[in-house]
């Protein structure tokens, strides 16, 4: 199930929800992102943020998540998947993401939702705008992900 809102969602609804009656699921895991209020790899290392913005053309993420989703259940043996993004403006702390994915057995479960969220971050069209003490700016692509994901490539 796929969901691109702007509305807060409670992440243990959510989870309790997906996989109930399913006797087959044997392993869940679940990733929770949310807006840091700092820039940077380190609390104060950088101007605090107060919140991010995100943008996205409405059908088009829609497609790509859905392709996102397809692929990992092509490449491991999933029995549900959840992709909740949000959209729109973002106070520092907010829920942005939740991926779950449920499978019979943890590994697939792990490596799946790990998948999920390396290409959400690379190949999802979402756009974001930081809003600091210092200004606004967008968020560039940065390297490290595009490290990160480069390594569910197919070779």
């Amino acid at each position: 199930m796929i969901r691109v809102q702007a509305d807060d969602f409670d992440p243990g609804a959510e989870l309790a929800a997906f996989s109930a009656g399913n006797g087959k699921v044997g392993g869940v895991c679940m990733f929770l992102g949310l807006v840091r209020d700092y820039l940077g790899d380190e609390p104060g290392a950088a101007a605090n943020v107060r919140g991010m913005t995100l943008e996205h053309y409405p059908g088009m993420t829609e497609r790509q998540l859905a392709a996102i989703e397809a692929e990992a259940r092509d490449r491991w043996p999933l029995h549900e998947v959840l992709i909740i993004h949000r959209y729109g403006r973002l106070e520092a702390g907010a829920r942005i993401v939740l991926v779950a994915t449920a499978s019979s057995h943890r590994e697939a479960a792990f490596q799946s939702c790990h998948f999920l969220m390396d290409w959400l971050k690379t190949k999802a069209p979402f756009w974001k705008i930081e809003h600091t003490d210092g200004g606004d700016q967008w968020v560039a692509a940065k390297d490290q992900d595009d490290c990160a994901a480069d390594r569910w490539n197919k070779k």
